[in-house]
């Protein structure tokens, strides 16, 4: 019994320091934030904040100008399905006029009896007025076959309608569950900009804006100088008409999707300036860029669209001096800002 006890002991032995090494690791674990609980993430610097909310509102941007495309097609996709759907209705009410004469004809010919027209003639008490009669018959018959011919055209055209409105709808669909997915991510981007900027105090997210409000503060006014007669001129009275708008709109909030004429993203604030002036520009920057000549950085002159980043996901309205006025960000108002500010991608001479 007693060498049975010893080997007992020696085995619980094992199983206490088994236990007590586990025990030791995962004391060692939560020390090291394998648990997710004992380590707490670094925090970020005002500038690496700073860094990463500009990356965000970036991206933001980017999915807001896809919105805006989206928005732009679902658009003209719900205009041109109510289009054929009016024009099907249309066609019904003729067609539903036209089989209404064709009934009216056959309930007629069943009334007649449908003789022959032999026995009909052999049965008239006036021949002359019958062979007058089956004259018009005849011609009647071959209006009838063209009323047919119509009444089938109509059916098919109607069809063919049909099958172009379900493909618009389809398309309408399609549209609105992009901007279903677009508006979810502007929103978790947005959503993370703010809560690293929560991250700050309140002195440090000013820091973060005074300056560049500041900057831009003064380049407006010594800009609107410069554009006086005579100072900064534009090729155009139209691309005059549209800097002046922008001008106007010094201040107004950034919010994604607008068009003015109080908050504008920044496709929405080069739309405006240009539709002030009789000008008429797509939606989106990337469309925008196609909207009229391009030219070059050295050749820019007041008016001109400015582009940045690699999918021409921001434009400005360039006002002369290396400068431009444009809607930056949720965070920031429409303010005139130097063309360094961000990766230039190209410029467009609308008019």
């Amino acid at each position: 019994m007693a060498a049975h006890r010893k080997p007992r002991q020696r085995l619980v032995g094992r199983n206490s320091a088994r236990t007590a090494a586990t025990i030791a690791l995962a004391g060692a674990a939560t020390t090291t934030g394998f648990d997710g609980t004992g380590h707490a993430e670094p925090e970020l610097t005002p500038a690496q904040v700073k860094s990463s909310v500009d990356k965000l509102y970036q991206e933001a941007e980017a999915a807001t100008e896809k919105y805006n495309g989206a928005k732009e097609e679902a658009e003209s996709a719900e205009q041109r399905l109510k289009e054929l759907r009016d024009e099907a209705a249309r066609k019904e009410d003729r067609l539903n006029s036209a089989r209404d004469a064709l009934g009216s004809v056959a309930a007629a010919q069943y009334r007649s009896g449908g003789l022959d027209p032999a026995l009909q003639l052999a049965l008239s008490s006036d021949p002359g007025r019958y062979l007058d009669g089956a004259e018009f018959v005849e011609r009647a018959g071959s209006r009838q076959t063209a009323a047919v011919r119509r009444v089938r055209r109509q059916l098919r055209e109607i069809e063919q309608l049909r099958g172009a409105a379900h493909i618009e709808l389809e398309s309408l669909q399609s549209r609105r569950t992009e901007l279903k997915q677009h508006r979810a991510t502007i929103t978790g981007k947005l959503g993370s900009a703010r809560r690293l900027l929560s991250q700050l105090t309140a002195e440090e997210r000013s820091r973060l804006t005074t300056g560049t409000d500041r900057a831009s503060r003064s380049s407006a006014g010594v800009l609107q100088s410069l554009a006086a007669p005579g100072s900064v001129r534009s090729p155009d009275s139209r691309a005059a008409a549209a800097v002046s708008y922008a001008y106007r709109k010094l201040g107004s909030p950034y919010v994604w999707g607008a068009t003015g004429p109080n908050a504008f993203d920044c496709s929405g604030l080069v739309q405006a300036a240009y539709r002030s002036a009789g000008v008429s520009l797509p939606r989106t920057s990337y469309a925008q860029i196609s909207a009229g000549r391009r030219v070059s950085r050295s050749e820019l002159a007041p008016g001109d669209l400015v582009f940045f980043y690699s999918g021409i996901s921001h434009v400005g309205i360039y006002v002369g001096n290396g400068q431009m006025i444009h809607a930056p960000r949720p965070s920031a108002p429409v303010r005139v800002a130097p063309i360094t500010e961000m990766p230039f991608a190209g410029a467009t001479r609308v008019v």
